[in-house]
């Protein structure tokens, strides 16, 4: 099963997807719809036609750790999204619109082309850091990775 992160915006959530076996970042793209209620539909349809059992939602907290009204909307996506059946989890994705900012300057994406890929970089990068969790969650006690015992 794959993962989908989403970076939850007003006009626009930037949206990425794992490979089949959780290792990489498969595919980004955004979603355009400033309406939460569309925007779960849409969220919703691209979750079951890619076969994801997770939804990752990053959760833009203050840089105190407290969650601000952005916050909060993301927690009233995640009930919607959850209603429909979907396993959604929180991300801490603070510095990750920043970091895709950088990514991209640095790449050569300036102006209007930057702003069209920040919110699936960004999404990549909530991606990136769930998935090196999980495979860290799945390591043993003596380093392996199979979750079987030593020689």
């Amino acid at each position: 099963m794959r993962v989908m992160a989403a970076d939850y915006g007003d006009r626009r959530t930037g949206v990425a997807v794992s490979d089949s076996l959780r290792a990489l970042v498969g595919e980004c793209f955004t979603i355009e719809e400033p309406d939460a209620g569309r925007l779960a539909n849409r969220l919703e349809t691209e979750y079951r036609n890619r076969g994801a059992d997770t939804l990752v939602l990053g959760n833009p907290l203050n840089m105190n750790g407290t969650a601000g009204p952005r916050a909060e909307k993301t927690g009233k996506l995640k009930a919607m999204l959850e209603k429909r059946g979907l396993r959604v989890v929180l991300w801490d994705e603070r510095r990750t619109t920043a970091e895709a900012e950088r990514i991209l300057i640095g790449t050569g994406n300036l102006g209007a082309k930057r702003r069209q890929k920040v919110d699936a970089v960004a999404a990549s990068l909530i991606l990136e850091g769930f998935l090196l969790a999980e495979k860290n969650l799945a390591k043993t006690d003596d380093g392996r990775e199979d979750g079987k015992a030593g020689p």
